[in-house]
């Protein structure tokens, strides 16, 4: 059964910077592709950002290229998103995803 767990949300004012853990169990994380994925208040569901399984490669929406990072640790079956120079619309619950499952997500609250 798989199961994500995220954490790390929190409010953050505008340009900071703010770093989120998805702990992984019930699925082979080291042979999987990993996304993350965002629902803002009234919206559907964005992909955020992903790695490759080995983690050499880090992909992004072009909303969040060059401020966001999804890094991996294959041996402690965690996600990470590294979110840098934050904006108001960055608000929204983010989840790890895989195999088009996911958490209950962490809140990340962008605001002055």
């Amino acid at each position: 059964q798989v199961q994500l767990v995220e954490s790390g949300g929190g409010l953050v004012q505008p340009g900071g910077s703010l770093n989120l853990s998805c702990a992984a169990s019930g699925f082979a994380f080291n042979s999987s592709w990993m996304t993350w994925v965002r629902q803002a208040p009234g919206q559907g569901l964005e992909w955020v950002s992903g790695t490759n399984i080995g983690g050499s490669i880090s992909y992004a929406a072009n909303s969040v290229k060059g401020r966001f990072t999804t890094s991996r640790d294959n041996a402690k079956n965690t996600l990470y998103l590294q979110m840098k120079n934050l904006r108001t619309e960055d608000t929204a619950v983010y989840y790890c995803a895989v195999d088009q499952q996911w958490g209950p997500g962490t809140q990340v609250t962008v605001s002055s």
